[in-house]
């Protein structure tokens, strides 16, 4: 039998090739995937948020973590799919018009994905529309909105009412962040959540949509 902690501690380790290893050992034991994903990979990756917010541990080590994350799930996904899973929420991310700058997002990427969320990242200097369009088109639940620099921070506004203009706006939950981003920014623009720092985003998301 697996022993599945291995799984746990090597994405709490950062240690990718040993993720990718205990997950394909688990599946070839038959262990359900569900299991894998909700009582050994989410946990870890709660735990690296947990010491990325006490400062044990910091971007780096969020980033080898991610990886690893990514790495199994990867192989689970698939099998998740085809078993007709439902991930915690389906998410568009991307970083707004004008803006190249895209690690931070990434990360949130990445740590929304740790988290059990289903993420359709648009990547950077992404159009109002295109957001909208998307989450329309995918069934989107949220919405994260990043920006690096003030003078792109208003495309956020601008995105918020594209998604009014597709008819998605009532029933998509918006969330925003970055270096020059507040939440009173959040609020003057009508997002409905703000995310301080990767891990921050991974809670505001989860509250956001009840869960």
């Amino acid at each position: 039998m697996a022993d599945l902690t291995v799984l746990h501690k090597a994405i709490l380790n950062g240690d990718l090739k040993g993720a990718i290893a205990a997950t394909k050992e688990a599946l070839a034991e038959q262990v359900d995937p569900v299991e894998l994903v909700t009582n050994f990979m989410v946990p870890a990756m709660d735990e690296v948020g947990r010491r990325f917010e006490c400062e044990e541990y910091f971007v780096p080590e969020l980033l080898l973590s991610a990886r690893a994350m990514k790495g199994s799930l990867e192989l689970i996904l698939p099998l998740l799919a085809a078993s007709g899973a439902e991930p915690v929420g389906r998410v568009v991310i991307g970083t707004v018009k004008g803006d190249l700058h895209d690690i931070g997002k990434n990360l949130v990427a990445s740590m929304l994905e740790g988290g059990g969320f289903e993420v359709i990242d648009l990547g950077a200097d992404v159009a109002p529309l295109k957001f909208a369009e998307t989450a329309k088109a995918r069934d989107a639940h949220l919405v994260c909105l990043s920006a690096l620099l003030t003078v792109t921070m208003p495309s956020m506004k601008t995105t918020i009412e594209a998604l009014k203009s597709v008819g998605v706006r009532e029933r998509v939950k918006v969330m925003v962040g970055g270096a020059p981003v507040t939440r009173q920014y959040a609020e003057e623009i009508g997002a409905d959540g703000f995310g301080e720092n990767a891990t921050a985003a991974v809670h505001e998301a989860r509250r956001l949509l009840g869960k």
